[in-house]
């Protein structure tokens, strides 16, 4: 009898080119459990919607895409790390408000919460998703919510404003989808090959064009709000775990591309990260007339990131640093602040 073949990319084919499906396998660490998998679980499902999530950030990032093939080039695989996205807290339109619009994906999938950091400086609260059962493996998510009571009024009633028109993406089939993994019962993969398309459907803006005066009102007060209102909820970033962060740095600036000035690193030390600079997107814009307007502004973008090993206290056993740190994130955040014309 023959073998059945492995469902990844069959999961994968409804979605992307068999390019796409080739490369990602080929160029991306991805845990042999999972490779060769033939029924569709939780984690299956969160490897296919990472691979997803990080193709279509390449193409939306050339210098993602570039940095890629040179990869590939010299016969390195990448090690997805993470993914971060945005959110609001408060709860305007359909979506639900801040990372619960997200949770109610990842859990099923093997996620949980693990960490929460704080990001005064720029009136948010960063979230961590870790996968329970593949916590190196799978890329983590991280989620932050923006906190509108925390601006002007002025500022509150453009928040509400841009994200009062936002619909909720998941669809009913996608729901009971999700509530069979979170029981770890599996789908079939033509299942998975639908619920994949409505996951990454997920990763979008949900509301409507903003008004230019709306986006000038958020701007004044967060840079961070402001792309919010441009992009919604796409990968603001995605990242790739390097053995040596400063020589990747050093890489990319020998190859003229614009990278961080300084490595942020965390309070251990043992977690070090840099990021390429956002690229700029035209985006369209409302006017008060009724008419629209453009401008650029900043899109999305890359990173790197160093983890060291750790010894537990009591255990003594070595342990890869998955953690995140406030100061690093909101350097790192600083990487959409700019680029605005």
């Amino acid at each position: 009898m023959a073998e059945k073949p492995p469902a990844l990319p069959l999961i994968l084919a409804p979605t992307l080119s068999a390019a796409s499906i080739d490369a990602l396998l080929s160029d991306v660490e991805i845990a042999p459990a999972l490779q060769v998998a033939d029924h569709v679980t939780g984690p299956l499902m969160a490897q296919a919607l990472g691979l997803a999530l990080f193709d279509d950030l390449s193409r939306r990032v050339p210098e993602a895409g570039h940095y890629w093939t040179e990869q590939r080039i010299d016969g390195r695989k990448l090690v997805l790390d993470h993914g971060a996205l945005r959110t609001v807290g408060a709860g305007f339109g359909a979506l639900p408000p801040g990372r619960q619009a997200f949770a109610r994906l990842l859990e099923p999938l093997g996620y949980r919460q693990t960490a929460i950091y704080p990001l005064d400086r720029l009136g948010m609260t960063g979230f961590a998703y870790c996968h329970r059962d593949f916590a190196a493996e799978l890329p983590q998510y991280f989620v932050s919510e923006l906190h509108p009571e925390r601006f002007s009024p002025e500022f509150q009633t453009a928040v509400a404003r841009v994200t009062g028109t936002s619909r909720d993406p998941l669809t009913d089939r996608a729901q009971q989808r999700l509530s069979r993994l979170a029981r770890f019962e599996t789908v079939t993969i033509a299942e998975a090959a639908e619920l994949l398309s409505d996951l990454v459907g997920c990763f979008a803006r949900q509301h409507d064009i903003p008004f230019e005066e709306d986006y000038a009102t958020l701007l004044a007060e967060s840079a961070e709000m402001a792309w919010i209102a441009t992009e919604g909820n796409v990968f603001n970033h995605a990242t790739d775990r390097v053995n040596n962060v400063e020589a990747v740095a050093e890489q990319q600036r020998q190859k003229g591309r614009a990278i961080k000035d300084r490595i942020e690193v965390s309070t251990s030390g043992r977690v070090r990260q840099t990021a390429l600079r956002a690229t700029p997107v035209q985006r369209d814009f409302r006017r008060g007339d009724g008419g629209l307007s453009q401008r650029l502004v900043p899109g999305s973008f890359f990173e790197f990131i160093s983890r060291d090993h750790y010894a537990e206290p009591e255990s003594q056993i070595s342990r890869l640093d998955l953690a995140f740190d406030t100061g690093n994130a909101q350097g790192i955040f600083k990487m959409t602040a700019s680029g605005h014309k």
